[in-house]
């Protein structure tokens, strides 16, 4: 049997069914687009709409509203305290992915600096976390479509916006960009249009407006800016950080775009003032236009609430549009998200070999369709036991975020040195003041982790049940590599005696 693999067009080995298949090994990193398979297919305009849209998620529409309630205006530090953070870690992962450009990104990275066992580790959990973002994401797009059309159950619903997407990622690296480049799209010229018609309502010289146009004075009015004491700014921390996730996506992205470097930099220069507008300068018009103990922020929902004091109609189905859009937009790119993380895992000999094949469009189908059906069962979860199985998934897959952003600082730590020795002219995206910073991003990260703990509640059970998996997959990961290196070890023959 002829065991040397033929070459395709693209010029990757293929395996028996016309996938290509390579492996970067322990610890490769694929830099040029395209040396591992993957096709640039992601243009200029899909990086940057991707960049945009990429932390702007379901939770700041629907979740915003319990954090304005458990720490009234205050909670415009707790976003501008984790906006910090996040664009800290964006910056230190920005370095390492204009340098070397990556499908698998911060795992990639981490099994470059730290070892196999951390690639590993991290990789896996981030591709946990996204699937379980699946299955909640479908469930709540299909709860508004049912409300819009309850002749097609939930369920059925959340199937088809899944075989939808699925289709999109199959199909295509450029499909899901154009699909994603549309619905970051809607989302920024929505928060963007909400921020500008807001601002004009709360100094009361928009035409027609409803809202009295209080200013600035619902800030103070009542009980102060530290309403609830200036402790609630950290459980505002804690109840806002998980909405930030997805910050990364683009330099996941950025391996399969011609130009991986400028896209990298441009996003990681770009995300200080994304953050500003579309997080604190949402949040910042919600509370200016409303008292932030107004019944109807928890009623209706923080935006919409603004909008009808505005006096806009249809404020709720409009919203209902947008946060359609944003889990769309979150499903589609946690799809994305998983499937190249489960593709890096196979390159390096972290998952099945099978992950790391792509058909001749590009697109690595084994790892798409084994997302999907972790996703798929994750949803049936969600629809039989919503207060036992599933309420375990999405616990244990909480403080994942943290994890990564994590193993960003302290990966970049050892990184820096390892790219000025390597590939000096590569540093064109630098941390600032490293390491300092760098320890300070640790420190800040570590104290939330702490403070979920003791915290308490719902809080505390998701540090100890991530805590927990994350344990459990960090053991799998040192067993496999120690086998691997025994394996990899010659055998010493036995002297005679």
């Amino acid at each position: 049997m002829n065991t040397q693999p033929t070459m395709t067009k693209e010029g990757g080995p293929t395996d028996d069914n016309g996938g290509t298949s390579q492996s970067l090994g322990a610890h490769g990193s694929h830099g040029a687009p395209g040396q591992d398979g993957l096709k640039a297919g992601l243009k200029n305009r899909h990086l940057s709409m991707i960049a945009i849209g990429g932390v702007i998620g379901a939770g700041l529409f629907v979740g915003s509203g319990a954090g304005i309630a458990a720490a009234g205006p205050a909670i415009l530090l707790s976003y501008a305290l984790v906006g910090v953070m996040v664009v800290f870690v964006m910056r230190m992962l920005g370095e390492m992915a204009a340098a070397r450009p990556s499908s698998g990104s911060f795992s990639a990275y981490a099994d470059q600096a730290l070892g196999r066992w951390a690639g590993f580790t991290i990789g896996w959990l981030y591709w946990f976390f996204w699937v379980v973002v699946l299955a909640v994401e479908a469930t709540a797009g299909a709860k508004i479509l049912e409300g819009w059309i309850p002749a097609v159950p939930q369920w059925g619903w959340a199937l088809i916006v899944m075989v939808v997407l699925t289709a999109t990622n199959l199909a295509s690296v450029a499909s899901y960009g154009e699909f994603e480049f549309w619905f970051a799209g809607i989302k920024v010229v929505a928060i963007g249009a909400f921020v500008v018609i807001g601002l004009l309502a709360v100094f009361g010289v928009l035409p027609g407006s409803d809202n009295p146009g209080a200013g600035l004075a619902h800030l103070t009015d009542s009980g102060g800016f530290f309403p609830m004491g200036t402790g609630a700014v950290l459980t505002g921390v804690l109840m806002v950080v998980f909405s930030f996730m997805g910050s990364e996506i683009v330099t996941l992205a950025a391996g399969e775009s011609a130009d991986p470097q400028r896209a990298v930099t441009k996003a990681t220069n770009s995300v200080i003032w994304r953050i500003a507008v579309f997080y604190l300068g949402s949040i910042f018009v919600v509370l200016t236009l409303l008292r932030w103990d107004d019944k109807a922020i928890l009623e209706k929902g923080s935006y919409v609430a603004a909008l009808d004091s505005i006096g806009i109609p249809h404020a709720g189905q409009i919203m209902n549009v947008i946060v359609l859009t944003a889990v769309l937009s979150c499903l589609n790119s946690g799809l994305y998200t998983a499937s190249r993380m489960a593709f890096s895992l196979g390159q390096r000999g972290d998952a099945p070999r099978a992950f790391a094949r792509v058909n001749k469009r590009g697109v690595p189908k084994a790892a798409i369709l084994s997302s999907v059906v972790f996703g798929f069962v994750a949803v049936f979860f969600n629809y039989k036991w919503p207060d036992t199985v599933f309420a375990f998934l999405l616990n244990s897959s909480g403080a994942v975020a943290l994890f990564v952003w994590l193993v960003i600082c302290v990966t970049q730590l050892r990184m820096r040195g390892m790219i000025l020795r390597e590939q000096p002219e590569k540093l064109v995206v630098k941390m600032w003041l490293f390491p300092y910073l760098t320890w300070a991003t640790i420190a800040m990260i570590t104290f939330v982790i702490g403070y979920m703990v003791f915290d308490g509640g719902d809080n505390r059970q998701q540090v100890v049940l991530s805590l927990g998996v994350a344990a459990l997959v960090l053991v799998i990961g040192l067993v496999k590599d120690r086998i691997q290196k025994r394996s990899a070890q010659p055998e010493i023959p036995a002297q005679k005696s």
